[in-house]
């Protein structure tokens, strides 16, 4: 391998990330046609971490920026967070969120999870959910891993809206409008 091509792999491979920061190395390797065994070289000589460690650090960074909420109050796990733009948060459904008899995940983890990302995305001190219009697209069952992903796509006033899609890794499951309210605006 010359030096330029894999120069060029390696800002190819840090561009992946940058975009899909949860591909795994299998599907790093595929979407870049080269061995899993590739990827993990080249990781490791650009000091990228392997998926878990990554998303990891990527949670602890976007914890400690939140302010309309605590982390406590978080469901599902932070991975990014853009104050007053946009976040996203991963869960993974167990067998104690779906029901007994369906199997199907209770809306009230999703909508949870959703409703917490769109508080956190907030460059707000506190705030409260105002309205929340949402749509469920199809069901969830234990062991499907959600990502939601938020955008703060205006603010009046002390309102915000934001839009929160959900994700598993196939295609949407569920998505909302929130009009969240902050508590501290002068103009009250």
């Amino acid at each position: 391998m010359t030096r330029p091509q894999k120069k060029l792999r390696h800002e190819a491979l840090l561009e992946k990330l940058q975009t899909s920061p949860f591909m795994t190395d299998d599907a790093l390797a595929e979407a870049m046609g080269v061995s899993v065994q590739t990827i993990r070289l080249d990781r490791l000589a650009l000091g990228i971490p392997e998926l878990r460690e990554r998303t990891k650090q990527m949670a602890e960074e976007a914890r400690t920026k939140l302010k309309a909420i605590g982390t406590g109050d978080v469901i599902g796990e932070l991975v990014d967070l853009e104050l007053g733009r946009s976040g996203i948060s991963v869960m993974t459904v167990d067998d104690n969120m779906v029901m007994e008899k369906t199997k199907v995940t209770g809306g009230h983890y999703i909508f949870a999870q959703a409703n917490s990302l769109a508080l956190a995305v907030l460059d707000a001190p506190a705030a409260v959910t105002g309205v929340a219009n949402i749509k469920y697209k199809i069901p969830v069952t234990a062991g499907e891993k959600l990502v939601a992903k938020a955008e703060v796509v205006k603010k009046r006033g002390n309102k915000y809206f934001v839009w929160v899609k959900t994700r598993n890794e196939k295609q949407e499951v569920f998505r909302s409008k929130f009009i969240m309210v902050s508590l501290d605006y002068e103009g009250r």
